[in-house]
């Protein structure tokens, strides 16, 4: 059977759920209803079923939702009931502060390695190496890597992520301050710029 194609904008909002439902359990809040949640995302109650039957609803009408249940849901659909082992190549400011962010092991998601040409001034916790990025290549052959973050300056990335498909590394989570483009991979490019600039645009337009 073909799978359903969901679009961008269902998925987008998918993590959004997931805080929310976990800030509830976190209140202890048992149940809760679709015109709840539309009301705390700032969405219609519409919306909520509609994005939730994407993946066979999650409540019984009359009755509500399960949040508990919602949370398990959401991981599951996120991919957060597993763990996942990260490598960062870049190891300027951006990159030694993703490697020392030690809130990414409690979601699962675990940096094994950080890359670099001049890994002399690197300096990362216990336990992460820190290698040449020649041996990326060698490294990725012998160890499970799930997703590359990309650090490096703008003019390497798109050569850095060719070099992350060529090592047989399927996802790549690029800071560079350059898109990176690239057929049969995974890539979330992180604009930190354009972040702050939609925030500059609101305090002048308020």
């Amino acid at each position: 059977m073909e799978k359903q194609k969901i679009s961008s904008a269902v998925i987008n909002r998918l993590p959004a759920y997931l805080r929310l439902f976990t800030e509830l359990e976190e209140k202890g809040v048992a149940h809760v209803s679709s015109n709840e949640i539309s009301e705390l995302m700032g969405t219609t109650a519409s919306q909520v079923r509609q994005d939730f039957s994407n993946y066979g609803g999650f409540g019984r009408q009359g009755y509500g939702y399960d949040v508990k249940y919602l949370c398990e849901q959401m991981q599951q659909i996120l991919g957060l009931d597993r763990t996942y082992n990260m490598v960062v190549i870049g190891g300027g400011k951006i990159g030694q502060a993703l490697a020392n962010y030690r809130g990414f092991d409690k979601l699962g998601f675990f940096i094994k390695a950080v890359f670099d040409v001049d890994t002399a001034h690197i300096k990362v916790p216990d336990g992460v190496q820190v290698l040449d990025a020649s041996r990326l290549g060698h490294y990725a052959s012998n160890n499970l890597i799930d997703i590359a973050i990309i650090c490096t300056p703008k003019e390497h990335a798109q050569a850095v992520a060719k070099n992350v498909k060529d090592c047989g590394i399927s996802a790549i989570w690029n800071f560079a301050s350059q898109e990176v483009k690239l057929d049969g991979v995974h890539i979330e490019n992180v604009h930190l710029n354009e972040s702050l600039f939609l925030l500059t645009y609101k305090i002048n337009n308020d």
